[in-house]
């Protein structure tokens, strides 16, 4: 059931994606980033379909993606790229406006939403990411810094064989596609790390989860007082909570014991023991 409600995502996302090439992208010879941008730069100046652009630039991709993720990803990939190419190819979209910012931030958000459900259901509709990934594991350096410098290349070649208005709006879709990515893959999960210092750990525990409902781990610490050296044995409560609960939980804590220490820190991922809220619930 759960691989069919994958691959049901993973459509749905195809759709998004091609609705904003063909209904945004395409019809005003904007690009975004990635083997998606390449495709359309080609098409641009090649008499050849975009579709089968698609397909053949995504093969280096695939072979990359043979050797760096999983064969199940690697399958899924390849149905959401040919998937994609043929939607692109029978889709017959009128182009919606002729406002270019418009093009570029409606574009963006169609690309970048289908883009991030097939991503959130373990394929890639764009092969930077696969990219990204293999030189990630060859060379060290990190999925995000490959994905720039491939797209400052491709805007630099789409400004000199295009028009560097063209290649400005594109940037402008390209960033706007990833931070749709982000959202869409993340949504309200985002979460944030509390460490908390005080004389009355036991109360604020207590409270923590009664009122957030959160689980909590207990460290067994010592503080010192200045340059005395003088320490005493404490509890120091460590939490993960999602970033709309951040305000109630400071509150919370001040309610307690306002000179409580407490820090915060950015968490990149969660799996496990803890209880997932959103704006919903």
């Amino acid at each position: 059931m759960n691989l069919v409600n994958e691959y049901v995502q993973i459509f749905i996302g195809i759709i998004l994606a091609s609705i904003g090439l063909k209904a945004f992208l395409l019809p005003n010879g904007f690009l975004d980033g990635g083997a998606t941008g390449i495709a359309i730069l080609l098409s641009e100046e090649f008499p050849i379909n975009i579709s089968l652009i698609l397909i053949f630039v995504s093969i280096p991709f695939l072979i990359m993606a043979w050797y760096t993720v999983s064969k199940k990803v690697f399958l899924k990939s390849i149905c959401s790229i040919i998937g994609l190419a043929i939607f692109i190819h029978f889709e017959n979209f009128q182009s919606i406006t002729d406002d270019k910012l418009l093009i570029a931030i409606f574009g963006g958000l169609f690309l970048g939403a289908g883009i991030g459900l097939a991503i959130k259901n373990g394929s890639v509709l764009d092969g930077s990411e696969i990219l990204g990934i293999y030189v990630n594991e060859k060379y060290g350096i990190s999925i995000g810094k490959t994905i720039l410098i491939f797209n400052v290349f491709l805007f630099g070649i789409t400004a000199f064989l295009l028009s560097v208005e063209i290649a400005m709006y594109s940037v402008l879709t390209y960033l706007i596609t990833s931070v749709v990515i982000d959202f869409v893959i993340k949504g309200f999960d985002n979460y944030v790390g509390i460490m908390i210092v005080s004389k009355k750990s036991k109360d604020i525990q207590e409270l923590l989860v009664k009122d957030i409902k959160t689980g909590i781990t207990v460290y067994k610490g010592s503080h010192g007082i200045g340059n005395s050296g003088i320490q005493k044995d404490m509890d120091i409560i460590h939490i993960i909570i999602n970033r709309i609960d951040i305000r109630k939980t400071f509150n919370l804590i001040d309610s307690v014991d306002q000179s409580a220490f407490v820090t915060e820190f950015d968490v990149n991922h969660v799996k496990g023991g803890i209880k997932r809220r959103t704006l919903l619930n």
